[in-house]
């Protein structure tokens, strides 16, 4: 084996990097790459794509609610994350269409048996999130208010820190100089 490949094995296996290394790739995998895929989908107006990426979501989503569930479970079966990213790239992959797969043979029959139970679940959690708003809306304003004024402070101070403004190099070498010139003197 040529030393990239004994190292990048290393890696993926070794208990200490591993979760973390396949937590982050899980990551990009299961949602950054689909995102962008569901971009490309709805911006160049591609049913079939458009299609493949509801069916992905729909398969992801489940997957996801099933995981939160059975979080604690999952955690004890060893190499968990290795299974979790191969079935993430199983579900996109399009030469595999698992995600195809999992819905037609799982989500679609479960989700048409419990359909009409569904409905009356998603109609009242509909109905009793739209009195919450409702009820709090100058609550809910505020909040809002107070989180987009926090998030353009954030934004300012980052963008200042990254590039100060006012700030040139020829100011800060006079400051360099002095502290360059006290040293010396104390010497």
């Amino acid at each position: 084996m040529a030393l990239p490949e004994v190292v990048g094995l290393r890696l993926l296996l070794s208990p200490v990097t591993s979760n973390l290394l396949l937590r982050t790739a899980c990551c990009s995998i299961g949602l950054a790459l689909p995102v962008y895929s569901t971009f490309k989908a709805i911006e160049n107006n591609d049913p079939y794509e458009q299609q493949r990426c509801l069916l992905y979501w729909a398969a992801y989503g489940s997957f996801s609610a099933a995981e939160m569930f059975a979080e604690k479970l999952f955690s004890w079966i060893p190499l968990y994350h290795h299974m979790k990213f191969a079935f993430l790239v199983w579900l996109q992959l399009p030469t595999l269409d698992g995600a195809r797969q999992m819905y037609s043979s799982h989500l679609q029959p479960f989700l048409l048996k419990h359909q009409a139970r569904m409905d009356l679940i998603v109609e009242f959690v509909y109905g009793a999130m739209s009195k919450i708003i409702s009820a709090y809306k100058p609550e809910l304003e505020l909040a809002r208010t107070l989180a987009v004024k926090f998030l353009m402070t954030a934004t300012q101070m980052i963008r200042n820190f990254i590039h100060p403004v006012g700030r040139e190099l020829n100011d800060i070498e006079p400051q360099k100089r002095q502290v360059q010139d006290s040293e010396s003197e104390e010497e």
